[in-house]
């Protein structure tokens, strides 16, 4: 016999809506879908509750309104009874998310700090509403996780990803520090040395490395080649010895090797069946356990990543507020305005320029814009 939900039952208490806010927010859609058992039958009454970031035009970037709608999606995800997991993910196979949207923050946030601390304390709230979410989090990385994309995404418990993902981050390349969640969860995942060269070097690794270093709870193939999928043709998908004898993972490819790559790519199609599957396979595997008791588990597996959130969020948020003024302002603006090749700041000129006492008031933002932008 199947099981009848609460709500439907002759007799059921009417419950409490403990929810703060309704999701209709442009650019964040929440859904629930059944939930289903590990053999693929649907469990009567109950979801996993997915939570899309929707702005793929701008690569899944969040906007002020997406970070609200983020927020009330994870307090519903987590206020509902009849949800087992929630699915963190963005449209398309292009990216998850590639952080705060630059757009805005070039044009409304730069040289405006007081609003930009506002905005901080909505960023703030949006990752706490993942790390107190009463459900098990993962995170579907169905393209880039970049920047705040990596920071929101570390936030979620669990993380499978599609391995033409690519990740990082990239605060002092243009104007910013990683500290809303890099700086404290990347340590605590895969170690200080690993941790500084991501957030100091901002130089982009594929999931393949990402996978290795402890990022990621599984990955799966999503270039389709006629008919059959294939591992990343752009990068060594096993454990190879590099030039200097050490052993590396997901390392890029190059030369001919690169170029037969690009090509097989350029023929493929990107399917993300497997990385669907994948979700539903760790969905299932959660839905057979104690609901209590794996929240517990929850609790307690993530009080590394709290105690240093927490630590530090407040302080992050003055810091990033002032840093409006200055580095960022620079920064945001010239990827805002700067040719697709050509989005950072003359860092060699700022560098003169300030150890010569150059003043930020004044000139000086101006003066090390991208090429592109100063002719």
């Amino acid at each position: 016999m199947t099981a009848m939900p609460v709500a439907a039952r002759p007799g059921a208490r009417v419950l409490k809506d403990h929810n703060l806010a309704e999701i209709v927010v442009p650019g964040v859609r929440y859904e629930k879908r059944p939930a289903k058992t590990p053999d693929g039958k649907p469990a009567a009454g109950l979801y996993n509750a997915w939570i899309w970031l929707d702005n793929p035009a701008q690569y899944n970037s969040y906007t002020t309104e997406m970070v609200k709608g983020v927020i009330a999606a994870f307090r519903a995800a987590s206020n509902a009874r009849d949800v087992n997991c929630v699915v963190f993910t963005g449209v398309g196979d292009k990216a998850f998310c590639t952080g705060g949207n630059t757009k805005e923050y070039a044009e409304y946030y730069a040289g405006r700090p007081l609003e930009y601390r506002q905005y901080m304390r909505l960023f703030n709230d949006m990752v706490s509403s993942i790390l107190g979410c009463d459900k098990p989090v993962i995170c579907r990385v169905n393209g880039m996780r970049i920047a705040g994309g990596q920071e929101i995404g570390m936030a979620c418990d669990f993380s499978v990803a599609q391995d033409l993902a690519r990740f990082g981050q990239a605060g002092p390349k243009h104007g910013s520090a990683p500290i809303g969640g890099a700086t404290d969860f990347l340590p605590v995942i895969v170690g200080a040395e690993r941790a500084m060269a991501a957030c100091v070097l901002c130089e982009p690794f594929s999931a393949h490395e990402a996978y290795w270093m402890g990022l990621l709870t599984d990955i799966v193939p999503a270039l389709k080649v006629d008919g059959k999928f294939v591992p990343n043709p752009l990068v060594e998908t096993s454990r190879v010895v590099d030039e200097t004898g050490r052993i590396v993972f997901g390392k890029p490819k190059t030369g001919p090797a690169l170029e037969e790559g690009k090509a097989l790519l350029a023929r493929g199609t990107v399917d993300l069946a497997l990385l669907d599957a994948k979700v539903e396979e760790l969905c299932a595997k959660m839905l057979l356990t104690f609901p209590d008791c794996t929240t517990k588990t929850l609790e307690e597996l993530r009080k590394p990543k709290l105690e240093a959130w927490n630590r530090n969020k407040e302080d992050a948020r003055a810091w990033l507020s002032l840093n409006m003024m200055t580095e960022a302002r620079a920064g945001f603006t010239a990827f805002n305005e700067g040719a697709k090749d050509d989005r950072e700041v003359d860092f060699v000129l700022l560098r003169q320029r300030l150890a010569e006492g150059a003043s930020w008031v004044g000139p000086l933002a101006d003066e090390i814009q991208p090429k592109s932008k100063r002719r």
